[in-house]
């Protein structure tokens, strides 16, 4: 299945995608959340659209959609997954995953804008495959990582080096600012990728390609990770795990390249979709 949610921001409702026509499923009566995953929500939600799918009425395509996972209890982040992002920032390969935390409050829909942060003069682009949690996950064995997955989504981990890099303490404080973390167009269930760890991703900023990478490049692939990961911190039902950028980001630009105001992000991953964000100065409401 793909799932998605629309409408007004902090009032979505809850959709599904068929033969790419979106469809209504808020009779269903449940958010994509915690509770949802952790209860078999995806069994029954597929038992509900195949009951009801002739009478679920259709979302106008021209909807807003919002992010498919609604707000998780955590977003955890991948660092340096791709041997050339790496080398384009002059970071040594790392001998085990770099983890850091992304907010939940920088989390926004896939075709909402980019709000550069005051203050913020070098803010970043990264096209990322991300991986939902399906259920409660401590202490998992890498054989069995994959069953601990809902599915998968396009994520826009958007970052601010000078805060991630040169504000001294931990990377969160370049990677947690609002709107940083544009989820979506949809969450593809499991079944819909035949292979996770060979998926083309790519970015363009005004229509220049930026990255084009594949999952295939992993330094550590997503079953090692999901597993890697919950060794450190339960992982729930809902939770975001995004896997790690490809090398183009503007930091390995000579010299570096940043968003500014009217810039245009796309991003796409083959099997989930491609989301678009316009940039903006942050104003103060």
């Amino acid at each position: 299945m793909k799932l998605i949610r629309w409408g007004a921001a902090d009032q979505e409702k809850t959709g599904v995608i068929i033969n790419d026509i979106w469809y209504d499923t808020s009779a269903f009566g449940e958010d994509y959340n915690e509770q949802f995953f952790q209860n078999n929500g995806l069994e029954r939600l597929s038992a509900f659209v195949k009951d009801n799918e002739t009478e679920l009425p259709v979302v106008p395509a021209d909807t807003r959609l919002g992010s498919p996972v609604a707000r998780p209890s955590k977003i955890v982040c991948i660092g340096l997954n791709y041997a050339d992002h790496a080398k384009e920032t002059n970071a040594p390969l790392p001998p085990e995953p770099v983890i850091f935390m992304k907010s939940t409050t920088a989390l926004v829909g896939p075709f909402d804008d980019i709000i550069i942060p005051k203050n913020s003069v070098k803010t970043d682009w990264e096209v990322e495959l991300a991986v939902v949690i399906g259920k409660k996950a401590s202490y998992v064995e890498e054989a069995d990582a994959l069953d601990y997955v809902a599915g998968y989504v396009l994520h826009n981990d958007v970052s601010e080096r000078e805060f991630q890099i040169e504000r001294n303490g931990t990377w969160d404080k370049g990677k947690g600012c609002d709107t940083f973390a544009p989820l979506g167009p949809f969450l593809a269930t499991a079944d819909e990728l035949a292979d996770v760890n060979n998926l083309r991703l790519w970015l363009t900023v005004n229509g220049q390609k930026m990255q084009d990478g594949n999952t295939s490049n992993f330094i550590f692939n997503v079953p090692f990770v999901v597993a890697y990961v919950s060794q450190f911190m339960t992982l729930l039902p809902g939770d975001v795990i995004s896997t790690g950028t490809p090398a183009g980001v503007g930091l390995g630009f000579k010299p570096p390249v940043y968003l500014k105001e009217g810039d245009v992000v796309e991003l796409g991953i083959d099997g989930l979709g491609t989301s678009r964000q316009q940039v903006k100065n942050y104003v103060k409401n």
